[in-house]
């Protein structure tokens, strides 16, 4: 008998805000604003990415498998290392990142739901 779950699914949430974007940058996230709309977003391992359309705040949601020990923090370190490795490729300006994760294994745990 296992007495705990080896791998837990968590989603990563990072917020933070644009900062010093180029006009290069503003103009390709005005054009693709659309894609990125809070209401097509999902958590993918991938990574998703939503912001609003004055260019101010953004948003990066990751569903990512832990195990070990420790892995709340270590989601939240991944998730926050993947937001500023994809911030940093794209050469979008940012500040203020903050992280929000939720257990989601728990989650069904709790409801007798499981996850496959």
């Amino acid at each position: 008998m296992t007495s705990a779950i080896s791998e837990r699914v968590f989603r990563v949430t990072v917020r933070g805000q644009f900062d010093g974007l180029t006009d290069e940058a503003r103009r390709y996230l005005a054009a693709a604003q659309a894609e990125h709309d809070i209401f097509v977003s999902a958590y993918t391992p991938e990574g998703t990415f939503t912001y609003d359309a004055k260019l101010d705040f953004f948003n990066l949601r990751y569903e990512l498998r832990i195990s070990g020990d420790d892995r709340s923090t270590r989601a939240e370190a991944a998730g926050l290392v993947e937001a500023e490795t994809f911030l940093r490729t794209m050469q979008f300006g940012f500040r203020n990142l903050r992280v929000t994760v939720v257990d989601t294994s728990a989650i069904w745990a709790a409801a007798g739901l499981q996850r496959h």
